[in-house]
């Protein structure tokens, strides 16, 4: 019987991005697989907090003893979207020490001289360590389909190219989430209000975020093409309702636990008797 603050049913695959998916089908307000409430979900976040910390040490103490295992969460929204609540609440339940964070922001001139993937490949996570791109080599497909900054023919190599990059990836050990936060845009709306009205918020504040929404149809058709070109069996996609902040955070704090799960973590066997050891040190 499932705990009544327990998801019922899966998150990584309510939520996976199949063949025949519907972007538009999705309401941002839903909260599939959970039935709990906000208050449920709060209580939940916090009590998986200390077996997602127990598990990451676990895939960090294997990674200082040779082992390839290694995760990467990419996250991809519209702004306002909640990654960086993500970042914060779920995320920074973690040792720091065994994460790597990237934040892409708009390449440099450096980066531009340089195919799109040259500065993504080298912020890939190390082995033992949870990688988190905060967007990614995606707003090389995503931005560039909306404004035109690519054509046809190169957004499809680029389509390939990220295929090819994370198949790479996944071949040396890697283990990828790819999470699209969806927020409507009322509820967008809504945020950039409250940025506003917050003086304590107004440098999260972008006239840039207004300027990209009036493109709101082009950037969901963009990720509609995306997760038709990208969400691979070894990479898929899972895209998260994110109007209810609470639920999207429980969300990938699930997907987190259940990938980890899934690598089969254990704690690295001592390479000295233990015993002797422990006697040097009681007679110490």
């Amino acid at each position: 019987m499932v705990d009544a603050l327990e998801f019922a049913k899966s998150p990584a695959k309510t939520l996976k991005v199949e063949p025949g998916f519907s972007l538009a089908g999705v309401d941002p307000n839903s909260t599939p697989g959970y039935k709990g409430k906000k208050s449920d979900g709060k209580q939940l976040l916090a009590a998986q907090k200390t077996r997602l910390a127990g598990l990451q040490e676990r895939l960090f103490a294997e990674g200082k003893f040779g082992s390839d295992k290694r995760l990467l969460l990419i996250l991809q929204a519209m702004d306002t979207a909640g990654k960086g609540g993500i970042i914060g609440h779920v995320v920074g339940s973690m040792d720091p020490q065994g994460v790597q964070l990237a934040a892409f922001k708009a390449p440099t001139d450096e980066e531009k001289s340089h195919d799109f993937l040259w500065r993504i490949e080298k912020r890939s996570p190390e082995a033992g360590m949870v990688g988190v791109f905060d967007r990614s080599h995606y707003e090389d497909v995503l931005i560039h389909r909306v404004h035109g900054w690519a054509d046809a023919a190169e957004l499809e190599r680029r389509y390939a190219a990220i295929n090819d990059f994370e198949a790479r990836l996944v071949e040396d050990g890697t283990t990828i989430i790819k999470v699209m936060l969806n927020i409507s845009q009322d509820e967008q709306k809504k945020r950039l209000i409250a940025r506003l009205d917050d003086p304590s918020k107004h440098w999260k504040y972008s006239q840039t975020d207004l300027a990209e929404r009036a493109f709101w149809g082009s950037y969901m058709d963009a990720y509609r093409v995306a997760f038709e070109k990208t969400s691979t069996g070894i990479a898929p996609w899972h895209v998260v309702p994110a109007n209810k902040k609470w639920y999207a955070r429980i969300a990938v704090q699930q997907l987190l636990l259940e990938a980890l799960e899934g690598m089969s973590l254990r704690w690295p066997s001592a390479e000295f008797d233990v015993a002797a050891e422990r006697a040097l040190v009681m007679n110490s």
